[in-house]
């Protein structure tokens, strides 16, 4: 079981304050730029990804670096180890910042809704129906992530009491197998293991239903301060890349398919059902009302008041505005 958000919280601010007393001026470019991101999870970018448009833009080499939940990202950015994160959840980002940690959001990745879900077990005998009946139960969830605050939402509409729910904090791959072994009465998660949680069971709520009762679904890209603040035109080239891709699969998807299967571990029919849940905007939509423009703040702030009801973190900020920043968007050509 990895470790909890908090932790991961506490160990990457001592390590940041560490990296701000010896940090030295910075060179003109870095030897390498380190970005985050989740196998298992196919996106449009994996294309540039895989054939180095990243590295050729930013003029340095790219490593991706596999995480199994945005918490982790977070701490990464915020230890220095990784520079930006692509597609991590908002939920782990709004912990983070809400709780001082240096990283900031630059884009969104990715909008979705039936592709990060709750299922219970076959054997459960529970439907939204009786939800009330998952209380005394073990439910398997990645803390701090998207998965849990739908979780949250959902157990509060349902009238589900979650203090009397046993939550385990497991990655979705462990939930998964938990939930074959009917060791949880259910299981959340995301991409590939929530296709294998579906074969044990039903989800617990549609998307469309979701949805209905204002829960919303992206991963965002983030960077973490010092690299933006450093290197700013970099984080540009980055999203330039981003939406560069992004157009081309809109385009034309198919030739782009096998590559992203390959890049992402999953076979090619399980990418394309994935990828075909997945929406990814572009520049001008990113820079609207609907992101950046102003929805994206307001409900990164409702997100965050959420999980204080719920005493999920000890606060939240008064305003998310400083957090997110759609500059290095609005100069990609």
């Amino acid at each position: 079981m990895k470790r909890t958000i908090s932790t991961l919280i506490k160990a990457a601010a001592i390590t940041t304050s560490t990296l701000a007393c010896s940090t030295a001026l910075a060179a003109d470019k870095p030897d390498q730029v380190t970005i985050g991101y989740f196998l298992e999870w196919p996106t449009a970018n994996q294309v540039a990804q895989v054939e180095k448009h990243y590295d050729k833009a930013m003029g340095v080499d790219v490593e991706w670096r596999a995480f199994d939940s945005g918490a982790a990202m977070s701490a990464a950015m915020a230890s220095g180890d990784v520079d930006m994160a692509y597609s991590q959840g908002l939920v782990p980002f709004t912990v983070a910042v809400s709780q001082g940690l240096p990283i900031t959001m630059v884009g969104i990745a990715v909008s979705y809704a039936e592709n990060d879900n709750c299922v219970v077990g076959k054997g459960a005998g529970i439907s939204k129906d009786n939800a009330k009946d998952l209380e005394g139960k073990s439910v398997s969830v990645p803390f701090g992530t998207v998965a849990h605050y739908k979780m949250l939402r959902v157990m509060s509409h349902l009238g589900v009491d979650s203090t009397k729910v046993r939550l385990l904090d497991m990655a979705p791959a462990d939930g998964a197998a938990a939930l074959m072994r009917d060791d949880v009465a259910m299981a959340c998660g995301w991409g590939g293991a929530l296709r294998r949680m579906k074969n044990f069971g039903e989800v617990l709520m549609s998307a469309d239903e979701q949805e209905s009762i204002g829960i919303r679904v992206f991963d965002v890209i983030s960077a973490s301060n010092r690299f933006a603040e450093e290197y700013p035109e970099m984080v540009t080239k980055f999203l330039q890349v981003t939406d560069n891709a992004n157009r081309s699969y809109a385009t034309n998807p198919a030739p782009a398919q096998p590559i992203i299967a390959k890049a992402s571990g999953l076979s090619l029919d399980e990418s394309n059902q994935i990828l075909a849940l997945f929406d990814f905007p572009l520049k001008d939509d990113q820079l609207s009302q609907a992101w950046m423009g102003g929805t994206v703040q307001s409900f990164t702030k409702e997100v965050a008041d959420f999980f204080v009801k719920h005493k999920q973190i000890p606060k939240a900020l008064a305003d998310y505005s400083a957090t997110i920043d759609s500059s290095y968007y609005s100069n990609v050509n």
